[in-house]
């Protein structure tokens, strides 16, 4: 199934691209932009629901979104003028490490898209490049609630390497330059809501569309899915949201 689709369809009820709920992602937003003519940037935005959520909030907030999907980015701009902020949401359809920015931004977000730039040390790299001085960046990333076993490993295809446990994780960023001024750690609540959204939305489309071509591959894609999550990385990878402030 084509790995763009699937992910529309998979956080149609859930758009937020990581296990944080309504509630703390407001929090999280209010923490990292504080002035009311905020500018930021979201790399790997997705659909652009931080941004929309966060410029429907502030009127005098600008904000510009980057994703490689381009029915993603449509679908970004289309909600953009449905919600009347297309004039204040700028959005490229581009690799977030071939961005380079016009405006440096007051705070740069990047939840759930470290995969973007390679990894969480490159993403705070990348990230600092587009910061205005005395800005903030929010980023979220995976970190090892406890040592993974094969069948976690196998569920994530990936090495024990790719994470590390949660002090690790804020070691990593500290030893980069930045502070942890604040950070969410997703509970497992929100992981559940999270998982159940994103093979529950895919199942339905399939089971509603079930002449379309993809169909059946979206069945099996969200089966697979959620036999790796419960079978596999539930409970033992966790997710941060880290809000940094540069440590001069």
């Amino acid at each position: 199934m084509d790995r763009e689709l699937r992910g529309m369809l998979a956080h149609a009820d859930h758009p937020i691209s990581a296990p944080v709920n309504d509630a703390n992602v407001h929090k999280l937003m209010a923490r990292a932009v504080v002035a009311p003519d905020s500018h930021v940037l979201d790399l790997g935005c997705g659909t652009g629901t931080w941004l929309q959520r966060l410029l429907a909030e502030r009127p005098g907030t600008t904000g510009v979104g980057v994703d490689s999907g381009p029915r993603t980015v449509e679908a970004a701009r289309r909600s953009a003028e449905e919600l009347g902020l297309a004039d204040r949401l700028t959005l490229h359809c581009l690799d977030a490490k071939e961005y380079r920015c016009e405006r440096r931004a007051d705070a740069v977000f990047c939840v759930g898209a470290t995969h973007a730039f390679g990894g969480l040390r490159e993403t705070v790299l990348g990230c600092a490049e587009h910061l205005a001085e005395g800005g903030t960046m929010l980023i979220g990333e995976g970190f090892w609630e406890r040592p993974p076993g094969e069948a976690t490993l196998r569920a994530l295809d990936c090495t024990a390497e790719e994470y590390r446990d949660l002090h690790g994780t804020v070691e990593l960023v500290e030893k980069l330059g930045w502070q942890v001024v604040y950070a969410h750690t997703s509970t497992l609540d929100e992981w559940d809501d999270y998982e159940w959204n994103w093979t529950g939305s895919l199942t339905r489309w399939a089971l509603t569309n079930p002449g379309h071509e993809a169909a059946a591959d979206a069945l099996e894609e969200a089966a697979r899915h959620r036999t790796a999550w419960l079978n596999g990385y539930r409970g033992t990878l966790g997710f941060v949201t880290m809000l940094l402030m540069r440590n001069d």
